[in-house]
């Protein structure tokens, strides 16, 4: 058994600037490319939890709520949730900000969901997370759901087994 890591030990902030190479026509942050900047930091969240190579196994639903413009500052700020086994879920969350304007926009977050691998690639056990602050808790006790819902939608639980989906929709004791 592995010992127990605060949540807030996986903390990371990563910041990007949008340079003409990663926008679209309308010198927009390309979504690609977005993904794939949220992507390693939270990738870097999970390496400190578990002090292993990770890989993405899942990324919830993202959507654009915002526009991230040329010569934006983007900010990533993720933290390990919850672990499970060898998995570890990462919440992540992006701003946008025009430096020279003084605006800051908040424009996505998600769930991304890691293994940890041994120099194999097979997946190997990671310590437990032990949340501290209200919000902390509160990602924590719903990961569980969302872990579920992920299982029951990629076909790997049968949804009558996902027992914290059963009480949360259906009123059912867990």
């Amino acid at each position: 058994m592995l010992k127990p890591k605060l949540a807030r030990d996986s903390h990371t902030i990563m910041t990007e600037m949008v340079l003409p190479n990663d926008t679209n026509t309308l010198n927009n942050l390309m979504g690609g490319r977005l993904l794939h900047f949220m992507d390693i930091a939270a990738a870097i969240a999970a390496q400190k939890h578990s002090n292993r190579t990770v890989v993405t196994a899942s990324v919830d639903n993202v959507s654009f709520s915002e526009p991230i413009r040329l010569g934006n500052i983007v900010t990533m700020k993720a933290q390990v949730t919850r672990a499970f086994n060898s998995s570890m879920e990462v919440f992540i969350e992006v701003w946008a900000e025009d430096i020279p304007a003084g605006v800051r926009v908040s424009t996505n977050s998600a769930y991304y969901t890691f293994v940890a691998v041994d120099q194999n690639g097979r997946p190997i056990e990671v310590p437990a997370v032990v949340p501290e602050s209200d919000e902390e808790k509160a990602r924590f006790d719903s990961a569980l759901r969302r872990r579920q819902l992920r299982l029951v939608l990629a076909g790997r639980m049968q949804p009558q087994e996902a027992t914290e989906l059963r009480a949360l929709l259906l009123g059912e004791s867990a």
